[in-house]
C-alpha cells in the first residue's frame, strides 16, 4: 500500500474512533481477503467493546469513501482489502475458499490485445478464476 488505511480516512475527511482505528488496524494487517465476521473477530479480540454493528458501518464507510474494495467470490460472503494495493488478479479455491492473488502479463496483454480488437481502450478490469487443486500424483 502506497499509505495507510488510516491516513487515507483522514485525507477523506473521515471521522476516526478508537474503535474504528482498530478495525482499520485489523484491515492493514490483513494478508488475506477477511469478511466482515472475521474482521469482527479480530477486532473485538483487541477491544471487546467492538460490535459487529460497528464493523459492518465501518467498512460501508471505508468502502463508500473508496478506501476498501468488496469482493464477493461466489461464497456468500463479502470480501474486503485495501483499495489502493497494485493491480492483481484473484484464484479461488473452490473446496477451501483460499483467495490467491497473482499478476500474470501474458493475461494481461490478452485483455488488452481483446479490448483493441473489439474497439475499446481498456480502463480496468477484474478477473476471478475459480478451480479445484489438481489431484497430487496425476498428469496433465
Amino acid at each position: 500500500m502506497t499509505d495507510t488505511i488510516l491516513s487515507r480516512s483522514a485525507a477523506r475527511g473521515l471521522r476516526m474512533t478508537d474503535q474504528r482505528r482498530t478495525i482499520a488496524s485489523v484491515l492493514e494487517e490483513a494478508d488475506d481477503h477477511p469478511d466482515v465476521e472475521e474482521l469482527f473477530a479480530r477486532a473485538s479480540a483487541r477491544d471487546p467493546r467492538i460490535s459487529i454493528a460497528t464493523v459492518y458501518r465501518t467498512v460501508k464507510l471505508f468502502e463508500e469513501s473508496g478506501i476498501l474494495e468488496k469482493h464477493e467470490f461466489r461464497d456468500g460472503r463479502a470480501r474486503y482489502e485495501a483499495a489502493d494495493r497494485d493491480h492483481h488478479d484473484h484464484l479461488i479455491d473452490m473446496n477451501s475458499g483460499k483467495v490467491i492473488e497473482f499478476v500474470d502479463p501474458e493475461i494481461e496483454a490478452l485483455q488488452e490485445k481483446i479490448a483493441e480488437k473489439l474497439g475499446y481502450q481498456l480502463r480496468g478490469h477484474r478477473l476471478e478464476l475459480y478451480g479445484v487443486p489438481l489431484k497430487k500424483g496425476t498428469s496433465s
